[in-house]
């Protein structure tokens, strides 16, 4: 990665993320815009596979400041960009093990903004409460090293 405009953290607390993936995503002008000035949310968000084509869902770009006539909406679907049989073999893993895409990161690549999508399975809320746990533990350790 490069330079990095956005993470998903929320998705690494809820989430057990089994496999990472870099994808494109067709934008606007205007929304590139947007992201520039870091108006991007991609805590809700969430990716599906449509007619053999994957979409970012629920991410919201807020309206770029300079804007003139052109007015989208904040949270359209944004069609991601994947090999066909990258798609293929998302849709059958998504399937066969009922995991979930989610994105993870929104970064800059050269001129581009790539998505870091993951495939991913829930946590259980005991999962989430030893995460933080192990979180604490390990903050603490640094802490007392520091001393």
């Amino acid at each position: 990665m490069e330079k990095v405009i956005l993470q998903n953290r929320k998705a690494w607390h809820d989430y057990h993320i089994l496999e990472k993936i870099e994808t494109g995503i067709v934008l606007h002008g205007m929304e590139v815009k947007a992201i520039r000035e870091g108006k991007i949310n991609i805590r809700e968000a969430y990716c599906n596979i449509r007619d053999n084509e994957m979409y970012l869902l629920q991410a919201h770009i807020s309206p770029y400041s300079h804007a003139g006539y052109e007015q989208l909406d904040p949270v359209r679907p944004r069609k991601l960009l994947l090999h066909a049989k990258e798609i293929r073999r998302l849709r059958k893993k998504r399937e066969e093990q009922h995991l979930t895409l989610v994105p993870l990161a929104l970064y800059w690549s050269g001129n581009h903004i790539k998505v870091e999508v993951g495939l991913a399975k829930g946590k259980k809320l005991h999962d989430k409460r030893q995460s933080i746990a192990e979180k604490d533990e390990k903050r603490q350790i640094e802490r007392s090293m520091k001393h």
